[in-house]
């Protein structure tokens, strides 16, 4: 009998150990998928960062050489627009080129000129010539004459909007469109028609036709001044769009083609990723 119950207590021990012991090898089988799962996740988001950064710098190579064929003489050399597509490293940049020199700046521009190409755009005579006055106002200095009242901070308040204008240049060309009077349709029609980069008036040999037009409408009004600078500096914008396996990045570049003072033969004036 004794030897009978010793037998099933040793039988009892070892399946008592045998589950153990497989309940220890789930939880290592556990334990080690969960090591697999986080490590090609880790491996995976390691893997998007570097195709992020392969991306980018094949869009800032995409400028890069779109700068040095701007500058360039001869056969290499590129006109100040145009699509090129360039083969850098692993990627590809499309490379957009345009030019800036030819339009308005909103900072220097007058308000005849503006108050044409506002009614270009669809506005009425007076409705243009009050968007081009808040234009004016916008920018101007506190104390100095900001023209209407009808284009200051009251008349901000009083349209419900939390802002009112700066007395300061515009900074970025989205910023025309916080002007009071300023719709959408009329921003998104005047927006590739402006520069912030352009000094002086463009001359009437301007290559974008709607301001070529305007300033013909000026001209026959009498309104047209000599405000346009002589040999103005080349300014042109540079989009490269790089596309690599797994990742893609925007490089948008705003670029004086001119010597400086410090005798480089260009300056970037912007760099930036533009919004989607």
């Amino acid at each position: 009998m004794r030897l009978r119950n010793a037998g099933s207590a040793l039988r009892r021990e070892a399946g008592f150990a045998l589950l153990i012991v497989l309940w220890a090898l789930v939880l290592l089988a556990l334990i080690l998928t969960q090591l697999l799962s986080a490590g090609r996740s880790e491996a995976q988001l390691a893997g998007n960062l570097r195709n992020a950064a392969v991306a980018e710098a094949v869009a800032d190579g995409g400028v890069a050489d779109a700068i040095f064929h701007l500058l360039g003489s001869g056969a290499q050399a590129w006109p100040p627009r145009g699509s090129h597509a360039l083969r850098i490293g692993r990627g590809v940049a499309e490379v957009t080129v345009e030019s800036l020199s030819g339009k308005v700046n909103p900072n220097t521009a007058g308000q005849p000129l503006l108050g044409v190409l506002i009614g270009l755009c669809g506005r009425g005579a007076a409705d243009a010539a009050r968007l081009a006055q808040a234009i004016a106002a916008w920018r101007t200095p506190p104390g100095e004459d900001a023209g209407s009242p009808a284009v200051g901070a009251v008349a901000y308040r009083a349209a419900g909007l939390d802002y009112a204008p700066p007395g300061l240049p515009f900074q970025t060309d989205e910023e025309l469109g916080l002007v009071l009077g300023m719709t959408p349709a009329t921003f998104v029609c005047l927006a590739p028609h402006m520069s912030l980069y352009q000094e002086g008036d463009p001359s009437l040999q301007t290559d974008d036709p709607f301001v070529a037009r305007a300033l013909a409408m000026l001209a026959q009004q009498g309104g047209l001044t000599s405000n346009a600078v002589q040999d103005p500096p080349q300014v042109v914008r540079i989009t490269s769009t790089a596309t690599v396996a797994g990742g893609r990045f925007v490089r948008r570049a705003t670029v004086r083609l001119t010597p400086g003072e410090d005798g480089r033969p260009y300056r970037i004036l912007t760099w930036e990723v533009p919004m989607p």
